[in-house]
């Protein structure tokens, strides 16, 4: 496999050698089976921190101390599988997203991938010995411009790299109802800006910011597509489901590979914004004004009205994870319907790489 084909990726002093990152998926469904696994093929895996303690025996009794605990478990195995470069994700509106960006800096992560909402204060955790790599998930040029300046006037440091997430992703998603499918809200207008807006905080620093684009990518053209509209590298997630690696059960990857086109749907979660879905029984009950009885045990969203809301999204996505779709559902991106069956991770690199040196000849 001629691996030249795709430059490598340049995050701070971080040199990832195909420029592919595996996008952190919760809950549970991107623990350290999968991050290692796309790490050892020489891209970037990726641990999604919400609801990773999950599996703990005291989840719900002692809900941040069995994350914390869970997050270096996952970390530690991922470590001892791989020695390629690991990240995490980590929401701004987790209720313990101090706990997490602390715990996975003490276990040494390599990047801290956070978004959903604006990471303005993330550099606060990192003093001047720590190599963290701190790079923002966001949805406009914008936001972009928002944390490259409170980062540069704050604590006189940039993004290591910035990852664009466009309309087309999977889970909760950025952007008001009404633009999920607007034109002018695509990924493909988004990179262009957002490239613009951080050549400018670069130029003053001297560091180039790389850009990487997320949500929709699913083929190698589409990679190639994006790196001509200034990109650096890709953020893929959905189409890491469907591997056998994948730490989600095996009913949750086949409800992937089941799916039609006109099963993609946009929900309204509990926590205030649109989501990806792909629609099913849990999905239609709520939508005809079914309520899931439950109680809170977790408060792990800020933004989560649980209170009003006809079910919880942590124990529907952790009822998920585990095959239980009668009681749950899956989040996927747009092109979920597009899964022909399960691979090993090895094989969907090399068939990106494949796809990516035939659009690019």
């Amino acid at each position: 496999m001629n691996f030249n084909v795709l430059n490598n990726l340049k995050i701070g002093d971080l040199t990832v050698r195909l420029p592919i990152i595996q996008g952190g998926m919760g809950v549970g469904i991107s623990l350290s089976r999968l991050a290692s696994a796309v790490a050892n093929e020489g891209c970037i895996g990726v641990i999604a921190t919400a609801g990773i303690g999950m599996n703990e025996p005291d989840f719900s009794r002692n809900f941040l101390k069995a994350n914390i605990r869970a997050l270096r478990k996952e970390i530690r195995k991922a470590r001892e599988l791989t020695k390629g470069i690991l990240g995490v994700n980590i929401m701004v509106v987790l209720s313990n997203y101090a706990d997490m960006v602390r715990t996975a800096i003490e276990e040494g992560i390599d990047i801290i991938f956070s978004g959903a909402g604006l990471p303005l204060n993330l550099p606060q955790f990192i003093n001047g010995t720590i190599k963290t790599k701190l790079v923002p998930i966001v949805s406009s040029a914008r936001a972009a411009g928002i944390i490259a300046k409170k980062w540069s006037q704050k604590y006189n440091r940039l993004p290591d790299a910035v990852v664009v997430e466009g309309p087309m992703a999977g889970g909760h998603l950025g952007f008001k109802e009404q633009t999920i499918f607007d034109p002018e809200y695509s990924l493909e207008k988004l990179i262009p800006e957002v490239v613009q807006v951080l050549k400018l905080f670069g130029e003053g620093y001297n560091k180039p910011i790389p850009v990487i684009a997320a949500g929709g990518i699913y083929i190698g053209e589409d990679i190639y597509r994006f790196f001509q509209l200034g990109a650096s590298g890709v953020q893929m997630a959905t189409r890491f489901v469907t591997t056998h690696e994948c730490d989600a059960s095996a009913k949750f990857k086949q409800t992937y590979v089941d799916s039609r086109k006109e099963d993609i749907v946009i929900i309204k979660s509990p926590v205030g914004m649109p989501g990806r879905a792909i629609k099913n029984e849990f999905l239609d009950d709520v939508n005809q004004g079914k309520r899931k009885p439950f109680k809170c045990p977790y408060h792990c969203i800020i933004t989560c009205d649980y209170k009003n809301s006809p079910y919880c999204i942590a124990l529907a996505l952790i009822n998920a994870q585990k095959g239980n779709l009668t009681d749950g559902f899956a989040f996927a991106g747009e092109n979920a319907y597009r899964a022909k069956g399960i691979i090993p991770v090895k094989e969907l690199i090399e068939t990106l790489i494949e796809e990516y040196k035939n659009a690019s000849q």
